[in-house]
């Protein structure tokens, strides 16, 4: 079975951009651009993951991270931003149980890199 990614952001050219990067990478990949969107979607869609921007226009994304963990506990989230490496955000990222915190700027071989890795977390399939 391949793995299948939710990628939430309110960018449509990232978001077509990281979908048509991991399909080259041989992951599926469904795009969301609000937290209404994404909600719907992983009541219908088995994801193996979520990529999680951390500013989707007016939402928070950290507030939709802990929607999501509350739903699926042992679903990995990598929250994805354009804001810097910030200890505060990344303290309060993890605290809410994100797996990993990803700068847009990273190169996205470095993004792939956690996803797969993410993968390998048990429960997350």
């Amino acid at each position: 079975m391949s793995q299948h990614i939710l990628f939430v952001d309110d960018e449509v050219p990232i978001r077509e951009t990281l979908s048509l990067y991991f399909k080259a990478k041989g992951i599926k990949v469904t795009t969301a651009e609000n937290g209404q969107q994404a909600l719907q979607l992983s009541e219908q869609i088995p994801f193996n993951l979520i990529i999680l921007d951390l500013r989707l226009g007016q939402e928070n994304g950290l507030e939709l991270l802990t929607q999501f963990k509350a739903l699926y506990p042992a679903r990995p989230v990598i929250m994805f931003s354009s804001v810097d490496h910030d200890p505060e955000l990344l303290e309060e990222a993890h605290k809410k149980g994100a797996h990993a915190f990803m700068s847009k700027t990273e190169p996205l071989e470095n993004l792939v890199k956690e996803v797969r890795k993410a993968l390998l977390v048990p429960g997350s399939k």
